[in-house]
Formats: structure tokens, sequence, C-alpha cells
């Protein structure tokens, strides 16, 4: 694992909320759990703003082939052939 530098800030919680992370993380923990609550919440919103990004972009009109359910999966039946038939052909 690579080290990274750390470096001290000064940041206000209120006082029950210190209280909760203490008596969750352990002694002498609280750094290193807020450093992960804080990397969790910044993956979350990476992840919310590439699905916001995404929002919208696929479009009936450019996919005819799978209007209705019985289309998905016949999609997904030849889909899913084709691909047992690589694994077949690698494994042998």
């Amino acid at each position: 694992m690579l080290k990274t530098e750390t470096v001290k800030t000064h940041v206000m919680f209120p006082a029950e909320l210190l209280e909760a992370i203490d008596k969750t993380a352990g002694n002498r923990k609280r750094s290193k759990f807020i450093v992960q609550a804080v990397k969790e919440k910044l993956q979350a919103l990476k992840i919310q703003q590439a699905l916001n990004t995404a929002a919208g972009c696929w479009k009936d009109s450019n996919h005819p082939d799978l209007k209705t359910e019985k289309d998905i999966r016949t999609y997904l039946k030849k889909t899913r052939e084709i691909t047992e038939k690589r694994i077949r052909r690698f494994s042998e």
C-alpha cells in the first residue's frame, strides 16, 4: 500500500457527531474513520455525477430491435449463447 502524505487540518463538528464517531470508530481511530467516510462519500458523488451525465443517453428510437420484453429476452438469449460458445471454444 502506498503511503500518502497527510496534512493536519482543523474541522468543526457538532459534539454529538464526534461522540458518535468516537463510539463507533474506537479509541484513537477518529481520523481514520473520517477519512474513510469522506472517501466513500466522494466515490458516491462521483458515481452519481456519472449517472446524471449518462441519464437520457438511451433512446428507444436508436434501438428499435429492443422495444418489447420479448425482444429483450431474445437479444439476451442470443448474447448468452454467443458468450457460452466463446467460453467453450477457449476451454478446449
